[in-house]
């Protein structure tokens, strides 16, 4: 993850509307124990991009016609019920010549929305995917024991449980004019798959969604120890009633009539 991210993590809206997640701190080193659940981090490039504002070659947000336009992944995370998460479990280092076979459908779905390099674990800096890998990928065992099952796998939760085909579908569709109700948005979510997402926000526009699963994979709510406060305050929370979920016009891209793209055929979970 990125830095700036770390701060959405932390200030992640429960998305039953008005829900807060407990804050946690990361463990680190190779005596942590086993995790509780996963949580898939996806983010709107149309929010991230919009922040852009010089190119480079790592930057998807400078791709042109190419650039994202639909939810790209941040994430497969291990995490605790108890809000806190482990990082950092071994020390594996991401190794590129392992997911080669994966790489076209990484750089579409899984791009850096940013210039310059990510942290890794032990002091290094690297790529998105080496950041991914190291900090969070390598707790994910005894479930994913690689980094090729570990990339391959959120490749294929992602492309399962499709968010932005279920906004889609519902009519929440980018824009730089509408703004729509928190609410919808997450009635439409629960609609499809049966839990409540967690959403963050920059600005009053959808900035990252993330989905809980069980080990073997199966949506189930998030933290347990998260508090639901139904009467609290938007207003202390990182989402307004209603956000926006900006589209962003790349430089190189003209502005089109926005359509899902296809879901490549990888590998059924």
């Amino acid at each position: 993850m990125a830095s700036s991210s770390s701060l959405i993590r932390r200030t992640v809206l429960v998305a039953a509307i008005v829900a807060m997640v407990t804050t946690g701190e990361a463990d680190e080193g190779g005596n942590q124990r086993e995790f509780d659940y996963f949580k898939l981090a996806m983010q709107w490039p149309g929010t991230y991009c919009q922040r852009t504002r010089h190119c480079c070659s790592s930057n998807a947000c400078c791709r042109g016609s190419n650039s994202p336009a639909e939810f790209t992944i941040h994430g497969l995370w291990p995490d605790y019920n108890d809000g806190s998460w482990p990082a950092c479990c071994s020390r594996s280092r991401f190794n590129e010549k392992e997911i080669s076979t994966l790489v076209g459908a990484l750089d579409k779905y899984w791009p850096s929305l940013s210039c310059g390099s990510s942290s890794t674990c032990h002091g290094g800096k690297g790529s998105f995917w080496a950041h991914e890998w190291e900090k969070h990928g390598t707790c994910s065992f005894p479930v994913l024991q690689d980094e090729y099952n570990y990339f391959l796998t959120t490749l294929n939760v992602y492309f399962k449980y499709n968010i932005t085909r279920v906004l889609n579908d519902a009519g929440y569709l980018p824009s730089n004019t509408e703004k729509y109700p928190i609410g919808g948005i997450v009635s439409a979510i629960q609609n499809a798959f049966h839990v409540t997402p967690e959403i963050a926000c920059s600005n009053g526009a959808l900035e990252e969604l993330y989905l809980c699963f069980y080990k073997d994979f199966q949506p189930r709510e998030c933290a347990v120890g998260s508090i639901l406060l139904q009467d609290m305050s938007l207003s202390k929370s990182s989402c307004p009633k209603y956000v926006s979920l900006p589209e962003y016009v790349s430089p190189g891209r003209a502005k089109t009539e926005w359509t899902m793209s296809s879901v490549p055929q990888i590998e059924a979970l």
